[in-house]
């Protein structure tokens, strides 16, 4: 048995796999185990004492924060750490967690060496971080090369392709010249703003497409980019007369091009497929797809 034992619980099996490839590659010999939902948690946590919980927020069934007061109800689970790992970062839904008695906080989109700091903090706070056996380092992305889980909007793809979905045509994007002036690029039919959230840049984008797996948007180059098959956070908002806002949780699984008729290329074209299973999350984007007749022209560099 292993000395040291964490559940990872995440609705999204491909964040479960990236984060049991950066917590395997930092802290060798360390025991992980896996739920899908909350609900599938307490039938393990009922079973087995962990020694560290890793959990998203929105997941069907049974929430992140109703499965940590639940845990803290248990005697046998009351003082387990609990770290959050969510897209929720809001004050309020911090405050909740608190009071709730959640031991840390990780937002999504995060890099490797995040994650694997607030475990080391959480593991060493309930004396468990000495019984792994000679902590690693993580592994950080350097060149063009490197662990994609160091930074999951950010980082190298290549050692993520055994743990990301493999779609069965992933678009890779021609190799983007340095910036210069701008270039023009053809007219689309915008369904409405967004975001994406990397760990170190905010990107605003326009929704070119969107459905209940996937959403299309233009992004202006810049210095940070994308990565294919990192993970994001895309905040979606319904429209001008709506702030309604979902935070989904997704992975970027095409990046092109838009050519513009010259060598310096001023927009691209990113696809990000969604991982969220929530109800609540798909019925938004069930309501964002049923908004088609909204659309407004927007002609990138206009």
């Amino acid at each position: 048995m292993n000395k040291v034992n964490v559940l990872v619980v995440d609705d999204a099996s491909f964040i479960r796999d990236l984060i049991k490839k950066c917590l395997r590659s930092a802290f060798p010999g360390i025991g992980i185990a896996e739920a899908a939902n909350g609900r599938r948690a307490q039938q393990q946590l009922s079973a087995q004492v962990f020694d560290l919980i890793l959990c998203d927020w929105e997941m069907p069934e049974i929430s992140g924060l109703e499965l940590l007061v639940w845990l803290r109800g248990q005697q046998q689970h009351a003082a387990t750490p609990f770290i959050m790992v969510t897209s929720r970062g809001d004050k309020e839904n911090v405050i909740q967690a608190i009071q709730a008695g959640v031991s840390d906080y990780v937002g999504k989109p995060f890099t490797n060496e995040q994650l694997v700091g607030k475990v080391r903090k959480a593991l060493a706070g309930s004396g468990r971080l000495a019984a792994l056996q000679k902590p690693a380092a993580p592994t950080l992305s350097t060149g063009t090369g490197g662990d994609s889980l160091s930074v999951l909007t950010g980082g190298g793809a290549q050692a993520a392709t055994t743990a990301a979905p493999r779609p069965a045509a992933v678009k890779q994007a021609r190799q983007v010249p340095a910036a210069g002036k701008a270039a023009s690029a053809p007219a689309v039919q915008s369904r409405g703003q967004a975001v994406l959230r990397l760990p170190d840049a905010e990107l605003n984008c326009m929704v070119k497409a969107i459905s209940l797996k996937e959403v299309v948007v233009l992004l202006k180059r810049g210095e940070v980019l994308p990565q294919i098959l990192s993970s994001v956070v895309v905040d979606l908002e319904q429209g001008e007369e709506n702030s309604e806002i979902a935070r989904l949780n997704a992975y970027i699984h095409g990046l092109t091009a838009i050519d513009g008729g010259s060598d310096e290329i001023q927009w691209l074209q990113v696809h990000c497929r969604f991982v969220d299973k929530d109800p609540q999350k798909l019925d938004y984007i069930s309501r964002l797809i049923a908004q088609g007749t909204t659309q407004r022209h927007f002609t990138p560099g206009a």
